[in-house]
């Protein structure tokens, strides 16, 4: 369990990694596509992507955090905080867009890392 809740911990931040530069670096480029929109639309929110690409870095940031802390239950309460966040900001970024891919990819892998974390509490 504790495996597996590090592998999917690892993979909800790199999401957010990738999130944060499409969103900080490639959105009038490469974000285009991911994201479906055009250039004027692009241009246009491109500063609004720069503050949306920086608070999921630092959503990885904490995720990649836990991974340093020794101490094994502050590091299961860090994960679950910005697990938790990233489940939150999922669901409520796919009922303020009406795009249910922003749930799918992150908030049902926040969700299972989650899950993984908590169990393997109970196995240790």
């Amino acid at each position: 369990m504790k495996i597996a809740a590090r592998i999917l911990t690892g993979l909800v931040a790199l999401i957010h990694l990738y999130i944060m530069i499409l969103e900080t670096l490639l959105w009038t480029t490469r974000g285009l596509v991911v994201f479906n929109m055009t250039a004027e639309y692009a241009q246009t929110t491109h500063i609004l992507a720069i503050n949306q690409g920086w608070y999921n870095g630092v959503l990885a940031a904490g995720l990649i955090w836990v991974f340093f802390i020794k101490d094994a239950q502050w590091a299961r309460n860090i994960a679950t905080f910005f697990l938790l966040s990233i489940c939150a900001m999922g669901i409520v970024g796919t009922v303020t867009t009406g795009k249910m891919n922003i749930v799918l990819v992150q908030t049902v892998p926040a969700a299972l890392a989650l899950l993984f974390t908590w169990l393997a509490r109970k196995t240790q």
